[in-house]
């Protein structure tokens, strides 16, 4: 039997197959999870957040263009979003868990760990901007503010730092 690619899956959510959300839930829910425990300490948030992010997909699925990102970036940004939103206080309107909101096992280490080294290869600037950005859900404004650096600047930099991760990450040059 064929394994669905992720495409197929989103493609299949959008016409409400509930069984290719949950396949994609069992792939990135704990990948989502890690993301958003980096930016919120709190275990029910975190697990309201990666929730929203999958009720996201569910509503949104037909928007996906797997020509700008893949499936899993996609999730990601979702997710990520929703947790500065959470941060900043904007609650927004969620479901009830469902029993198939838990994940089956522990969020991957190795990714972790790989995105922590990547991260860490950055020159000190890149990284503090990174951090607050990204795992402080801090906005660019908010991080230009912070350390007192220009907009633009803080804007640049992020971009530059965030085209080193991606050649780091995937091995392609930048």
């Amino acid at each position: 039997m064929e394994v669905p690619t992720d495409v197929e899956l989103v493609a299949r959510v959008a016409a409400r197959d509930e069984a290719a959300l949950i396949e994609l839930h069992q792939r990135y829910a704990p990948y989502l999870a890690a993301v958003a425990r980096r930016m919120l300490k709190d275990p029910d948030e975190v697990q309201q957040c990666v929730q929203d992010a999958f009720v996201n997909l569910w509503n949104h699925a037909g928007r996906f263009d797997d020509a700008k990102a893949s499936c899993k970036t996609w999730l990601v940004t979702i997710c990520h979003r929703l947790a500065i939103n959470r941060i900043r206080g904007t609650k927004l309107q969620t479901m009830p868990l469902a029993e198939w909101d838990a994940p089956d096992r522990q969020p991957d280490h190795v990714e972790r760990v790989v995105m922590r080294d990547a991260v860490d290869g950055l020159e000190e600037e890149e990284r503090e901007l990174i951090e607050l950005a990204f795992y402080q859900g801090m906005s660019h404004s908010e991080v230009a503010t912070l350390t007192g650096r220009p907009l633009g600047t803080v804007k640049t930099k992020i971009r530059g730092a965030l085209t080193r991760l991606r050649a780091t990450l995937t091995g392609e040059p930048e």
